[in-house]
């Protein structure tokens, strides 16, 4: 079955999240702010769950058309042919979401969408009253200047649910773009990847996957899953060649350090649990220990952003020891996010290599990227 199919991601993410895409070899049709839409089939949607690093949710397109009023969204959704997804028991949800559109109550707009698809299950199986004890289906109807975009959520739990942190600290990164970060950079296996305020271990680990080749999704499960669409057979062959497809003789030299012995004992049984604990050195440090094991190392990090009073000073100590670090060894790169824009000048004394502005849930920041000088050979 050929399906449009939609990778949602946080704004910023989108060149990554096409290039993921591309790599699994699929065509794209169209990149947008927060999300590509690309060409697949059933094999897609399991094949894209398993292995986008950086992306949100893996949504079907069902339909696309301009709603002006309730009863244009009405009768446009029931033309939607909701039973070759949905099974008589299917347990199916609306959600809306409104943005300078006339049909702006969002209320109203899950109501009218709900009942269209009820009436068109209704005539399709010959039922007046649904349970809704079987699977589960997110319908969700996006309104962007009075068109309306209908798509079925086949993810479930976002994405960044990879399965292996069971154990965080305050304010982790999400695992979307902790990989993001490490795709973003220049780090390779056979380079020394340090980050100094590792929390509980985001981004050593997603860098360890990524090395490894282990696909982020492999360890969870998905919404269509359960699907009748998508038979059980595809879910198999898959996952089984994601395992073949793990790579265990690399050369990975990864340090993560953190101050508070508690991030600690998190990011090592995190680790474990992603199954990259024995290429991963977790240590109690102060990050103004930190030494330059080599040459040609590069840094990753998320320092703490630092909100309440006195955690300023702390935090820019951090980006002061940094700045020194630097300085003593040219050969080292540093990509850092933080939500501080005064870094460049105040900090560095100079602009980032590259910067790229994303975002932490809802906090904007910037990723700064200094590059060091490549060392003589």
């Amino acid at each position: 079955m050929k399906l449009e199919l939609i990778a949602t991601s946080t704004f910023g993410l989108e060149a990554v999240v096409k290039r993921e895409i591309e790599s699994l070899g699929y065509k794209i049709i169209k990149s947008e702010d927060a999300k590509i839409t690309y060409i697949g089939d059933e094999r897609a949607i399991v094949k894209s769950n398993l292995w986008l690093r950086c992306a949100d949710r893996v949504l079907v397109k069902m339909g696309e058309f301009e709603a002006l009023e309730f009863e244009e969204l009405f009768q446009n959704m029931k033309g939607i042919p909701w039973e070759e997804w949905i099974p008589a028991d299917g347990n199916f949800k609306v959600n809306c979401t409104s943005v300078k559109s006339k049909l702006f109550s969002m209320r109203s707009c899950q109501s009218v969408s709900e009942k269209a698809i009820i009436e068109r299950l209704k005539e399709t199986y010959g039922m007046e009253r649904f349970e809704k004890t079987g699977a589960e289906y997110v319908v969700k109807v996006t309104l962007l200047k009075d068109r309306a975009t209908i798509t079925l959520d086949t993810t479930g739990e976002g994405l960044h649910k990879r399965g292996y942190r069971q154990n965080a600290v305050t304010a982790p990164i999400k695992e979307t773009l902790a990989a993001a970060m490490v795709q973003l950079s220049f780090w390779r296996e056979g380079r020394l990847l340090v980050d100094p305020c590792c929390g509980s271990g985001t981004i050593p680990i997603e860098a360890a996957m990524i090395a490894k080749n282990i696909a982020p999704g492999l360890n969870r499960h998905f919404a269509a899953e359960k699907w009748d669409i998508i038979p059980e057979k595809i879910w198999k062959e898959e996952r089984k060649a994601a395992f073949q497809e793990i790579q265990d003789d690399k050369d990975i030299r990864i340090q993560a350090y953190d101050i508070n012995p508690a991030a600690i004992e998190a990011a090592e049984e995190n680790a474990a649990d992603a199954g990259v604990d024995d290429c991963i050195v977790f240590k109690r440090m102060n990050m103004t220990e930190l030494e330059a094991l080599e040459q040609g190392g590069i840094i990753i990090t998320n320092p703490p952003y630092g909100e309440r009073i006195g955690e300023k000073d702390e935090i820019r100590k951090i980006y002061n020891k940094l700045k020194n670090f630097l300085k003593q060894n040219p050969s080292w790169s540093l990509f850092m996010i933080t939500p501080d824009k005064t870094i460049e000048k105040q900090v560095f004394g100079k602009p980032a290599d590259r910067r790229r502005k994303l975002y932490n849930g809802n906090i904007e920041v910037c990723y700064y990227q200094y590059y060091g000088v490549k060392p003589a050979k």
